[in-house]
């Protein structure tokens, strides 16, 4: 895959550079706003249910940016910036719901999210993360070209999530004792919403979602240019880079479509979004894996990748365990269990940027 850039991002100063990485960003997050009601109506449209329009939908229109970032960093040869920006993405965006719940959710977002499948989804995103750290610890070969056998064992393993997701929406093995006012997700202001796009053909509906993908796949490779000379003009490593900064402009649609979930009141589908959007980001590793001509991509990568990982495990478990428990308990006007994942992650990037510089 060639990627012909129309900038020449190295002639720029730092200036320049950073002000790209801001209407970079700015795009992407234009693109996302839009993008959390366009799948909520073609999954009613569809028949789909809110967990699978999170976790496919939503999921993989706000991973566009770490496509794009991912594959132009490959690219260029910088595995440690595409791999940790699909790492620190991963943490960066679980620290998003963390987020989302101070600023948009009266009580513990986890109280108010009761749909069994995401237990299942929050599993399936520790599985796959598991196996990403695997294969970095065993190393990789080459099996097609220089495509290594681990991204295609993890694109398998994303697939089979998405599936099995879908299957367990219409299974009653676990059903909440209890529902919170609203939880129901039947809120009037999600029909109200719905009805601009009534009399919108199914094709007019899909065009209108693409063209906002294509805002953010934009916006994300110009994030991407700008963070890759950014990391060489400043002199700091471009793994913390991947990690924070990339991490941040490319986790815009992700805060921009969760807010939006959560206003529909698609609280399934909020949190749907960021585990599988973290599932698919794992899974970009095959395609961060084809664009880096060197060797399998997996045996570039530094230690940075592997402490982002490992925090992005356990930022999923303590919002298992919130989900397990399901009390309306919070600290500074979030959850209990999103203000320890903001905690985790704040340490993390110190412990990151220790050993990064």
């Amino acid at each position: 895959m060639v990627i012909v850039p129309t900038i020449s991002f190295e002639n720029l100063p730092l200036w320049g550079n950073a002000v790209v990485l801001a209407v970079g960003s700015t795009v992407v997050w234009f693109g996302g706003t839009r993008l959390s009601l366009g799948a909520d109506t073609i999954a009613k449209r569809l028949g789909y249910s809110r967990a699978l329009a999170g976790a496919l939908l939503l999921g993989g229109a706000t991973s566009l940016p770490e496509i794009a970032t991912t594959v132009t960093a490959s690219h260029l040869g910088n595995a440690s910036l595409a791999v940790n920006n699909l790492f620190g993405g991963v943490a960066m965006q679980l620290a998003v719901l963390a987020v989302i719940d101070f600023l948009f959710v009266r009580g513990a977002l986890t109280f108010f999210s009761p749909q069994p499948v995401l237990l299942l989804g929050g599993v399936l995103l520790i599985l796959q993360i598991a196996l990403a750290l695997s294969a970095i610890a065993a190393g990789d070969f080459a099996i097609l070209g220089h495509v290594g056998v681990w991204p295609l064992l993890l694109v398998g393993v994303y697939v089979l999530s998405l599936y099995f997701m879908e299957r367990f929406t219409d299974r009653q093995s676990w059903v909440p004792s209890e529902l919170p006012p609203g939880a129901e997700e039947n809120l009037s202001e999600s029909s109200a919403a719905h009805e601009q796009y009534a009399s919108w053909s199914s094709v007019q509906l899909f065009l209108l979602f693409a063209g906002n993908c294509a805002l953010v796949l934009v916006g994300g490779w110009a994030v991407s240019n700008a963070a890759d000379t950014l990391s060489v003009q400043t002199g700091i490593g471009s793994g913390f880079i991947g990690a924070t900064l990339v991490a941040v402009a490319t986790s815009l649609p992700e805060l921009s479509t969760t807010a939006g979930a959560i206003r529909l009141g698609a609280y399934t589908m909020a949190m749907a979004n960021i585990f599988g959007t973290n599932t698919l980001e794992v899974a970009l590793l095959f395609a961060s894996d084809v664009a880096y001509a060197a060797e399998p991509v997996i045996n570039a990568v530094d230690d940075s990748a592997v402490l982002m990982g490992s925090l992005a495990i356990a930022m999923t478990a303590v919002y298992l365990w919130g989900l397990l428990e399901r009390r309306d308990q919070t600290i500074l006007r979030m959850g209990v269990d999103s203000a320890f994942v903001l905690l985790m992650y704040a340490i993390g990037l110190g412990v990151l940027y220790a050993i990064a510089t």
